[in-house]
C-alpha cells in the first residue's frame, strides 16, 4: 500500500488526474492533491502534472518553494511527470523567450515551429499538436506493461523535449518530426501526453504506476 501525492502548483486539471488515478489505484492508501513540500516528502509516490507555459510553471514552483521537493522526489521515489511535468525536468525551454527549468536532465524544450512547416499546406502540421497520436516504445519499461506498441495517447502541446541523453528516451512520436514523447531513468518516468485523457492505454499506464516500486527493469 502507498500514498500518492499529485503536485499542485496552480496549473492543470489536477482533479481529472486524481479521478483517473483513484479509478485504477486500488493499491493506494491515499491520493492527495498538494502544494506542501512536507506532504510531498512524506508521500511514497509522486505525480507531477501540468499545463500552460514553462515560465509560469517555474515561477509558481519558486513561489511555492517546490523545486527542492520535486527534485528530491525524482531522486528517491517512483515519480511520474505529465506534460509540463516532463518538460521542466530539462535544462531549459525555448518558451517565453527562454526559461531556465529544473535541470534534472540534460536537454532542452524546443518549439515545433522552429523545426517543421506550420500551416494548411501539404506536408505541414498544425501547432499546437493536439489530439490522438501513437507512441513507439523505446524501452522495455514496467509502465508499458499491458500497453501494445504504437498505442494512441492524447496530446496538447506546442513544444517538445530534446534529450541530450539518448538512454533517457522511453517513447517517440511522429508529428512533422520524430520527437521524444516519454523519458525514463531509474525511478522516474515522464511523458508529454496526458494519460488521464488517454482512455484504456492511459488508465493502464496509471495503474502500472500505482503498483510500481521504482525499479525500471521490466519483468
Amino acid at each position: 500500500m502507498s500514498n500518492i501525492a499529485i503536485v499542485d502548483y496552480g496549473m492543470g486539471n489536477l482533479y481529472s488526474v486524481a479521478k483517473a488515478v483513484e479509478h485504477v489505484a486500488a493499491a493506494a492508501d491515499r491520493i492527495s492533491i498538494t502544494s506542501s513540500p512536507k506532504e510531498i516528502a512524506a508521500s511514497d509516490k509522486i505525480i507531477f502534472p501540468g499545463q500552460g507555459a514553462a515560465k509560469d510553471c517555474m515561477t509558481a514552483l519558486i513561489e511555492l518553494e517546490l523545486q527542492t521537493a520535486i527534485i528530491d522526489a525524482a531522486q528517491q521515489k517512483p515519480f511520474l511527470g505529465i506534460c509540463m511535468g516532463m518538460q521542466v525536468l530539462m535544462n531549459t525551454s525555448e518558451e517565453n523567450s527562454g526559461t531556465q527549468c529544473l535541470a534534472f536532465y540534460e536537454g532542452g524544450v524546443e518549439y515545433f515551429g522552429n523545426h517543421v512547416s506550420i500551416g494548411a499546406s501539404e506536408g505541414s502540421v498544425k501547432v499546437p499538436h493536439m489530439g490522438w497520436n501513437c507512441i513507439e516504445q523505446q524501452q522495455n519499461h514496467p509502465l508499458w506493461k499491458g500497453i501494445p506498441e504504437s498505442s494512441y495517447f492524447y496530446f496538447v502541446h506546442s513544444y517538445f523535449v530534446r534529450c541530450d541523453q539518448q538512454e533517457l528516451v522511453a517513447g517517440t512520436t511522429d508529428y512533422g518530426l520524430t520527437f521524444t514523447s516519454a523519458i525514463a531513468k531509474d525511478n522516474v518516468f515522464a511523458m508529454q501526453c496526458h494519460p488521464e485523457k488517454s482512455a484504456k492505454a492511459g488508465l493502464q499506464l496509471l495503474s502500472n504506476f500505482s503498483q510500481w516500486d521504482g525499479n525500471n527493469v521490466a519483468n
